[in-house]
């Protein structure tokens, strides 16, 4: 572990540092961008969105009127390098916070030139328009866990581990990390421009609406009463709430303005080991919430192609350094999480439960 063995420099998300901070946020228009963005303003942040259009209807992005939460709120896409120079020069951030991507394993084995386009080539563009932004005093290159070669092995993968990947997403996410290291290294290092990627495993929460996602697929099946199957029942996941990673992120930034590392480091953000579950027992945890455990039934028959059956991430690291840890149990996860989609499905503000889950996130 090396020389941050047994060090606490972190106190994790603090406001204040927040207050009145430019923060340039790529992938605002997505479910873990949507929640970043509404915390970021929630601590007076002032935040510049740069995405694509909502993929999905409906989307967090819509129904709780995330661009209330921006001073500027661009359409855009991460491959078009001089649209992000753009914005960027107009912003001057502080602090970038770089989320968009194309963020699912199914779509990269039907789009595979898509998802490296997006996910490698978007990350170059990101950091090459940044290279000449004389306000910017750190970068946060967001990526995944399945960034790791995954050998399927029984212990949670470190920072220091090999990266790679079976399937194109998930090599995606590898290249993202090499990249992005070869681009710290050579132009923000020598700067002192602070650049570090965070990874992060299964997230779940309100506002996600994406395809072959297990949480999204659960609710929309069993709020109208229908059946769900599983296709990998057996598969272990570190499920955590949005908001645990983003903590991390938020904390992951302030350590690189406030202690102003140099070189360029990874850092996981995995739950603790009580929050791995398999995919039966957060489907059966689900059903039960909603009194309906007779909607839920496995089909193994129907994984057609290759998913990771067991990974997860030791986040020592983040917890040592950046004061960071998991904030919600499991139970307490699922039980947000349903709460969300329930009140959406009643016709609630889901602008203000979103805002009163921030806030008791926080008081935690």
């Amino acid at each position: 572990m090396g020389q941050w063995q047994g060090t606490v420099e972190g106190v994790g998300v603090k406001p204040s540092f927040w207050k009145g901070k430019r923060v340039f946020l790529t992938g605002h228009t997505g479910f873990k961008g949507g929640w970043l963005a509404l915390w970021l303003s929630e601590m007076g942040s002032e935040v510049h969105g740069f995405a694509l259009p909502p993929s999905t209807t409906p989307n967090l992005f819509t129904v709780a009127d995330v661009e209330k939460a921006m001073v500027r709120h661009t359409i855009g896409d991460i491959r078009e390098l001089s649209a992000l120079k753009a914005a960027i020069a107009a912003a001057q951030p502080d602090i970038v916070l770089h989320l968009a991507a194309q963020a699912l394993v199914l779509d990269g084995y039907d789009d595979p030139v898509g998802t490296f386009d997006a996910n490698v080539m978007g990350t170059v563009n990101l950091m090459q328009a940044c290279r000449d932004v004389p306000s910017l005093k750190g970068i946060v290159i967001v990526s995944s866990d399945k960034c790791y070669e995954n050998r399927e092995v029984i212990w949670p993968y470190r920072e220091g581990d090999a990266m790679g990947g079976h399937d194109p997403y998930s090599a995606s996410k590898g290249c993202t990390e090499l990249v992005a290291a070869s681009m710290a290294r050579s132009f923000f290092t020598p700067s002192g421009i602070p650049v570090a990627s965070a990874r992060a495993g299964n997230v779940i929460g309100g506002g996600d609406w994406s395809a072959n996602r297990l949480f999204v697929d659960l609710m929309r099946g069993l709020l109208k009463g229908d059946a769900v199957t599983l296709r990998s029942p057996n598969a272990v996941r570190p499920w955590q709430h949005v908001l645990e990673p983003l903590s991390g992120y938020l904390a992951l930034a302030q350590h690189l303005v406030e202690a102003k590392p140099t070189g360029f480091e990874g850092w996981n953000f995995g739950p603790d080991a009580a929050a791995e579950r398999t995919v039966f027992e957060v489907a059966t945890g689900v059903a039960a919430l909603l009194g309906r455990p007779d909607l839920i039934s496995v089909d193994p028959a129907a994984a057609t192609r290759h998913e990771a059956t067991l990974l997860t991430l030791d986040a020592t690291k983040a917890r040592r350094m950046l004061g960071w840890k998991p904030r919600l149990t499991f139970e307490e996860t699922l039980e947000w999480s349903v709460k969300w989609y329930r009140a959406f499905a009643e016709g609630r503000d889901i602008r203000d439960l979103a805002r009163r889950q921030i806030a008791d996130f926080v008081g935690r």
